[in-house]
């Protein structure tokens, strides 16, 4: 009987994943379907839009930066990344001495953000 029962589970799975004479697309495992809803995640964040949409689907990622030049990692997994330039609104990029200042604000602009890319965490 569980010979039975096995055969009937794989010959399933088979049949489920096997592609038909009017489809030929392969089964699809499931972890290239989370892979695929994460990188349309990613790839939804565009120029133009603000460090509180990129938020929403990225997380800061340790390493060297700026405020305005930042490596940010899925908040679906973190070894997918992407690097983002940003401008600030309402106030300077800059301080007095020139140097990039620290202030991070929801409404920064995304100037540019690269495609994403794997790579290991980076930790402070």
């Amino acid at each position: 009987m569980l010979k039975l029962i096995a055969i009937l589970v794989l010959f399933s799975a088979v049949a489920i994943c096997a592609p038909s004479s009017a489809n030929q697309s392969a089964c699809v495992p499931e972890h290239e379907v989370w892979v695929g809803h994460a990188l349309e995640e990613m790839e939804s964040i565009k120029p133009g839009m603000i460090r509180d949409d990129l938020l929403k689907v990225f997380r800061t990622e340790g390493g060297l930066s700026t405020a305005f030049h930042r490596t940010f990692v899925s908040r679906d997994c973190a070894y997918f990344k992407v690097d983002v330039e940003l401008r600030a609104v309402g106030r300077p990029d800059l301080d007095r001495k020139g140097r990039a200042t620290l202030e991070e604000s929801p409404s920064d602009i995304i100037v540019k953000i690269s495609r994403p890319y794997l790579q290991y965490s980076i930790t402070d």
